[in-house]
């Protein structure tokens, strides 16, 4: 199951981010849905999973800690190491098109492109170590990677067409996305984590995950777009999460 599960994050990236070099005008839509899936598995499953898992080990402050500590830690990446920005509308995209040259757009965008795979390979390892925890809890952490998966294929593809390369470049940063998160599944095959350090794995992957949901992913759908719709995506996301996390653990 595990290597069908990688095959499918494979897969999934690929339909990101072909459906972002087809349907560029939809995107928002596709986004809502999957800030809500995010920001849903965090909360519904990943948290009582970290907090049931280290309950024997930890103060529940301890884990509540970790995925303010995940959430901080991923922050300091998103902003300092990786440099991520958004261009939300013309205005913006002119200015930075005036600012950078050409030269300093393409290594922006491979910049991008290249945290964007090294994310989809840690997606990858947390698919891994969710399993080692219980086949049920491994269910539920793919299907939020999927659904991640999928919108960074998106955001792949858009980063590289945003900062002046060409589809066949956006094509080869695509593939390199789409095999990153299935090396993450096969690297856990290698190795096993205690039941409390799984804990607070968990609770850091918890974190990331609201980070990515809240400040990433809910911002892009929600920017220059009808409001009701992409708010609407983004409730029907967390919905259908909850329920599969609930069918889950029946």
């Amino acid at each position: 199951m595990l290597i069908l599960i990688a095959m499918a994050t494979f897969v999934f990236t690929l339909i990101g981010g072909l459906v972002a070099l087809k349907f560029k005008d939809r995107l928002h839509i596709i986004l809502g849905f999957s800030a809500g899936a995010v920001v849903a598995v965090a909360f519904f499953d990943i948290l009582p999973e970290a907090l049931d898992l280290g309950s024997k080990y930890y103060d529940s402050s301890i884990i509540t800690g970790t995925v303010g500590l995940g959430f901080l830690i991923y922050l300091i990446l998103d902003r300092v190491v990786f440099l991520h920005a958004h261009a939300h509308d013309e205005t913006d995209q002119e200015h930075v098109a005036l600012s950078f040259p050409e030269s300093k757009h393409i290594r922006r965008g491979t910049l991008g492109a290249s945290t964007l795979s090294i994310h989809s390979f840690i997606d990858g390892v947390a698919i891994g170590l969710a399993f080692q925890v219980s086949a049920a809890v491994g269910i539920i952490v793919a299907v939020a990677v999927l659904i991640h998966d999928f919108s960074d294929g998106i955001n792949t593809v858009g980063l590289i067409l945003k900062n002046k390369g060409e589809g066949a470049r956006a094509l080869r940063w695509l593939a390199v996305d789409a095999v990153a998160p299935v090396l993450g599944v096969v690297s856990t095959l290698f190795f096993t984590l205690p039941e409390q350090n799984l804990s607070i794995i968990l609770a850091l992957f918890c974190g990331f995950f609201l980070y990515i949901g809240a400040t990433d992913l809910i911002p892009e759908s929600h920017h220059a777009h009808p409001k009701l719709l992409t708010t609407g995506m983004t409730l029907l996301g967390a919905g259908v999460l909850y329920l599969a996390i609930q069918l889950a653990h029946v």
